[in-house]
């Protein structure tokens, strides 16, 4: 296929078709693969030649999605999980040993800040969170044992916008691998890779799917470095299923479409929720109002698919308004076709403290909007009675 269109690539590209001839691309429902004699099982086992062994490792519908993320991402290689954290641990976790350290831009999803204060540190892996705007602090956090700089951009659920051009300059410096959370920008929106990241992660669950139907995740980077996460992922066992990459990859074929009305709907909701008296901040990439909107610019196509706001009423205004909401979802999930409405600080950042998440942004009264793609009357119209009422 000649085309480098990134809505060509999500849908043309497909594992090698069967004899039956089918055009789309069925379910391998498979634990495991027959081999044609000793000699080729030996092989196989020994990487003398390619092919599927047990769908731990590998198999054509996870193959077919990691395939399609790579070639939209500009990685090499790359390995499907089960889930979003499931990705997240791997790729931390297969370059730290005991005693080694990381750095992480203080603005985290809640489950990768217990992975990073909770988990790691039985291992004795330590941290330094940092200001991730800050390049002085990144580069006065680095210690001998420093293997890896994390970040979320834009970060949960504060959008904050970092450089990870500039961010990857200093660890390239170090020897230090740079780890990019794509999941709020997906890779229609924005590449980590070619901006100088050695490794991206996703959760496919949120926009990737789009639907709200199924778990996984993705880790891309180099062929070198996806052997490490390989070789963490076939002995620890964070396997997707066939089926969840067979929907995953069906997924990707309409993420280009899907992400236009996602940041048109949220651009306008951002532009509207600006102009209400009851709300005090509002944060979104493309605003002109974002402290980093000249960087969102650079770096994204678009502005995503998240806005989140600050409401003057605090945690109360913060329930009612909720509480007020007649067609949008309350959910902790996000990037699905239907629009949803998280209060982060009692859900998905519960887990910090409050001093953890006045530091990045989270206060009582912050709600996170994920904007669907429902006609943009009906969420505004949802909002503004939520609001008033």
């Amino acid at each position: 296929m000649n085309s480098k269109a990134f809505e060509t690539q999500a849908i043309r590209l497909q594992t090698e078709r069967s004899n039956h001839r089918e055009h789309s691309v069925p379910i391998y429902a498979t634990s495991s693969y027959l081999f044609d004699n000793a000699e080729h099982a030996r092989a196989l086992f020994a990487k003398e030649v390619e092919g599927n062994v047990y769908s731990r490792y590998s198999n054509p519908n996870n193959d077919e999605f990691v395939q399609k993320l790579c070639t939209l991402e500009g990685a090499e290689a790359g390995i499907a999980t089960a889930s979003g954290m499931a990705a997240m641990f791997i790729s931390l976790a297969s370059f730290v040993k005991a005693g080694d350290h990381i750095v992480a831009c203080r603005s985290v999803f809640g489950s990768t800040h217990q992975i990073l204060t909770q988990l790691l540190p039985r291992w004795n892996v330590s941290y330094t969170y940092v200001d991730g705007a800050n390049m002085d602090e990144w580069e006065a956090a680095i210690t001998p044992t420093t293997k890896m700089f994390f970040l979320e951009t834009p970060s949960n659920p504060g959008l904050n916008v970092f450089d990870i051009s500039a961010i990857s300059e200093i660890t390239h410096q170090h020897g230090i691998l740079v780890n990019v959370d794509n999941c709020f920008a997906t890779p229609y929106l924005q590449n980590p890779i070619a901006l100088g990241a050695d490794i991206v992660t996703h959760s496919a669950t949120k926009f990737i799917d789009g639907q709200g139907r199924t778990l996984g995740g993705a880790v891309l980077s180099s062929k070198e470095v996806i052997e490490e996460v390989m070789f963490m992922s076939r002995h620890t066992g964070p396997a997707m299923s066939p089926f969840n990459g067979w929907v995953l990859s069906k997924s990707l074929e309409t993420l280009a479409v899907r992400m236009d009305r996602h940041c048109s709907n949220a651009l306008t909701l951002a532009k509207f929720l600006e102009d209400q008296p009851v709300v005090s901040k509002v944060h979104y990439p493309y605003l002109d109002s974002h402290p980093n909107m000249d960087l969102a610019k650079r770096q994204m196509r678009q502005g995503g698919g998240l806005v989140t706001f600050e409401l003057k009423s605090g945690l109360e205004g913060g329930r009612k308004f909720l509480d007020q909401l007649s067609m949008i979802s309350l959910s902790s999930n996000l990037g699905d076709s239907r629009t949803i409405a998280t209060h982060p600080a009692s859900t998905t950042h519960s887990k910090l403290t409050e001093e953890e998440r006045n530091a990045v942004g989270i206060m009582p009264g912050t709600i996170r909007i994920s904007v669907g793609l429902e006609h943009i009357d009906d969420i505004i119209n949802d909002v503004e009675a939520a609001l008033k009422d």
